[in-house]
């Protein structure tokens, strides 16, 4: 039987093939063809050569027609590749095809994005959604990975005449172990769940931060919280969500999650595989949606960063759009950029703190937005609910009086229930 997980290939020098349709233009695909570039570096591997090819009609057998077919495979050949990288989607049976003709390793942006995130992946939890999305890539290629298709002998009743091909149990032991997986994963949920209802019980506002990978997420977080999260210059450094208290200028305290970049043709099975990772952007209050301010593809990224949070449901949120790296753009671009800045966006820098204190404060007016001002009246006897309120971080104001304690408080809708008794005013 073969190995389930990816067999290691020693490749070092790659031809990346750019595919320009109908409907893109050769600078899309040349965009998309540095993004790749990137993602190919990212695994160690030396890009020798980008070529964009034309398609005007689709090819079942290669995807292209025979003459780029040719043209590829002598390109390669002569810049002595050890693999092809397609920036479009290859179907199992032109991946065979390719590397039958090729005789070299030809893979397409998925592969390469899963690679990254198996060897990106640290916890549990992240280990279990990139080996399901894996095997589920896998399991139709399966037969690229066996030159031969002996059959074993026959046996009982159950069993075929000749025997079951050797492919067939392969399959069938991927199909076992991408159901193990989901039950895995359903575990990981639920114990989220688990964990999301004892925050609950005290109940700080939180919110989620999203966008595409290498924006600054983790570096916005750290600055805000004071953390040391992983932050490095490189494609989904954060594949694990990490949450860490703030503090607004009031005192109200809030929890930030960092959550895993997105990126152009994310493929739809991680997706799928990490919604246990970024349901946190679904129940969170709202949501920092950052951007690097210095990239010329920023609001190609925007784009997709709002179709993926679409896919999940949380387009709806709230949500303050951050423009990271400001510190990294000529004073005068920024100061014209900040004159107009548009609703609910701001310019930070997470290395110099530029522009966080604003965003802070943005973040104080949505949830005073969300909340309504509330006087309360709570004896002696329930200092327990002071405590809990100051837990939550919404006190704005506490005095001793003759009959109580008096608290101005900015009062979350699920602590109501707990306070309506003693409301004396809004």
């Amino acid at each position: 039987m073969i190995d389930i997980k990816e067999k290691p290939r020693m490749v070092e020098r790659a031809l990346l093939v750019g595919v320009a349709q109908a409907n893109t233009t050769e600078k899309e695909v040349s965009l998309l063809l540095d993004e790749l570039e990137e993602l190919v570096n990212n695994l160690g591997i030396l890009v020798v050569r980008k070529e964009i090819v034309r398609l005007r009609e689709y090819q079942a057998r290669f995807l292209l027609g025979t003459g780029k077919v040719n043209y590829i495979k002598n390109l390669a050949f002569a810049e002595e590749c050890d693999c092809i990288v397609f920036d479009e989607m290859l179907s199992p049976a032109q991946q065979r095809n390719w590397e039958a003709e090729t005789k070299l390793c030809v893979i397409d942006r998925q592969e390469v994005i899963l690679d990254i995130f198996a060897e990106r992946a640290q916890t549990r939890e992240a280990v279990l959604q990139v080996d399901l999305a894996r095997s589920e890539y896998n399991l139709p290629r399966l037969k690229n990975a066996w030159t031969h298709l002996s059959r074993q002998r026959g046996g009982g009743t159950t069993q075929r005449g000749e025997g079951e091909a050797q492919i067939e149990l392969d399959q069938r032991m991927v199909r076992n172990r991408i159901a193990k997986l989901k039950r895995e994963l359903e575990q990981v949920v639920q114990h989220r769940m688990t964990q999301r209802k004892q925050r609950q019980r005290v109940p700080v506002p939180t919110a989620a931060i999203v966008g595409y990978t290498n924006a600054g997420k983790s570096s916005l977080l750290n600055c805000i919280t004071g953390a040391d999260v992983l932050a490095a210059n490189k494609l989904f450094a954060t594949l694990d969500p990490t949450t860490r208290q703030a503090e607004l200028p009031s005192g109200q305290k809030i929890l930030l999650t960092d959550t895993v970049g997105f990126v152009r043709k994310l493929p739809h099975r991680l997706v799928e595989a990490f919604k246990a990772t970024l349901e946190e952007a679904i129940y969170c209050d709202f949501l920092l949606h950052v951007i690097d301010c210095t990239s010329k593809e920023a609001e190609a990224h925007s784009r997709t960063t709002m179709e993926v949070l679409k896919e999940l449901g949380a387009d709806e949120k709230r949500i303050i759009t951050v423009y990271n790296k400001a510190d990294l753009l000529p004073i005068e671009q920024l100061e014209h950029l900040r004159a107009n800045p548009g609703e609910n966006v701001h310019y930070t820098s997470s290395t110099t703190g530029f522009g966080v204190a604003e965003l802070l404060q943005a973040m104080e007016n949505i949830l005073e937005e969300q909340q309504k001002m509330k006087h309360l009246l709570i004896p002696y006897t329930r200092y327990d609910i002071v405590n809990k309120l100051h837990q939550a971080g919404c006190v704005k104001e506490e005095k001793a009086t003759d009959d109580g304690v008096s608290i101005a408080c900015m009062l979350p809708d699920r602590l109501k229930a707990l306070v309506t008794e003693y409301i004396v005013a809004e």
